[in-house]
């Protein structure tokens, strides 16, 4: 009697399977329910909206910490392309072209037909310069402010304009940037290189040897500096590292 009692309060395998299949049955039925209740749809769309927002604000803020790439900004503010110029001197250590110029036989011209016709819209930041000009000489970069190393050309009425060679030389690269624009780069020898950027119309390609005031495009549109509209941003480098236009511009 004793060993009937013990076996019949011991389940069986059929029973626990019966008890599985139940329990499973049970949970199916509970997710049915649940999925038609009038309230599931709106409350999963908004959780799922949440998340997407939640995804784009973190990106976002991410892109906006970053500093911008190309030929505009370093993590040191200063002027600089992500594949070529990594040894961009910082703009506090200025370098003289003059001898490096000389050597060309040549006087640096500016990159215009006619400077009175045009405005500088944004100076080369000099280090040497009033605590005005410096001031006027720093762009935005996200929420962020970093040196300027170019001349910014723009014409009055907007219009656009011939860009010439500052210099005679060959032409090294020839780019379309999707922050900068159109780019010509143009060496002189000697390690000193100028730098054309924000262009439209370009009618050189790398290789081509160039005489001094010979136009190679005309002033155009880059997304870096979009809020100047047509412009020419112009640079000057000596063995990579930036230097002032203006400094050696012979009128």
């Amino acid at each position: 009697m004793s060993e009937f009692n013990q076996n019949k309060s011991q389940p069986t395998e059929e029973s626990l399977k019966t008890e599985k299949r139940v329990s499973t049955v049970a949970k199916q039925s509970g997710v049915k329910r649940l999925l038609t209740q009038k309230w599931f749809s709106p409350a999963l769309f908004l959780l799922t909206a949440a998340i997407i927002v939640t995804l784009l604000w973190v990106y976002q803020d991410r892109a906006t910490d970053q500093p911008t790439t190309g030929t505009e900004v370093t993590e040191e503010g200063t002027a600089v392309n992500s594949e070529t110029d990594e040894n961009i001197a910082p703009v506090d250590n200025p370098l003289d072209a003059t001898e490096e110029i000389a050597a060309t036989g040549e006087d640096m011209q500016w990159p215009v037909a006619n400077i009175n016709e045009l405005q500088i819209e944004i100076p080369f930041y000099d280090t040497q310069a009033s605590a005005a000009e410096k001031e006027a000489a720093l762009i935005q970069v996200g929420s962020t402010f970093a040196p300027h190393m170019g001349i910014d050309f723009v014409h009055p009425e907007g219009s656009a304009f011939d860009v010439m060679a500052a210099l005679g030389g060959t032409v090294t690269h020839v780019e379309n940037n999707p922050l900068n624009g159109n780019i010509v780069e143009i060496s002189h020898g000697n390690g000193f290189v100028t730098v054309y950027q924000s262009l439209s119309d370009v009618t050189v390609k790398e290789g081509d040897e160039i005489q001094q005031g010979t136009v190679i495009a005309k002033a155009g549109r880059s997304d870096v500096e979009r809020d100047l509209g047509v412009h020419l941003h112009f640079e000057a480098r000596l063995n990579g590292n930036h230097v002032n236009p203006g400094d050696y511009i012979v009128e």
